[in-house]
């Protein structure tokens, strides 16, 4: 894209979240760096913590951070047992 962005700018008087929105159907799920830089991006911008949202088949929406996903040499990746563990669902992410 041209510009930065995300697929969900949420907020209350709190918080903002920027949220980039993914579903998979394998065991693990793979982000371009440039996605996820302006994501990023778009986030600092705004004033927002930036969520990616994964939907595995199968299991429910999980949100992680981007402190949290696995940079390798040409991505970044999110396996389906990590998420599981570190990952928050819809009601943790806006009650934290």
């Amino acid at each position: 894209m041209k510009y930065p962005s995300a697929d969900v700018l949420a907020s209350n008087k709190l918080r903002k979240l920027a949220i980039e929105c993914k579903t998979c159907i394998e065991k693990n799920k793979y982000l371009p760096k440039e996605e996820v830089k302006q994501l990023k991006q778009f986030a600092d911008i705004f004033g927002a913590e930036s969520w990616i949202a994964i939907k595995f088949k199968g299991h429910e929406w999980f949100f992680i951070s981007l402190a949290d996903i696995t940079e390798t040499a040409k991505s970044f990746v999110i396996d389906k047992e990590s998420i599981k563990s570190m990952g928050l669902l819809f009601e943790e992410l806006v009650s934290k």
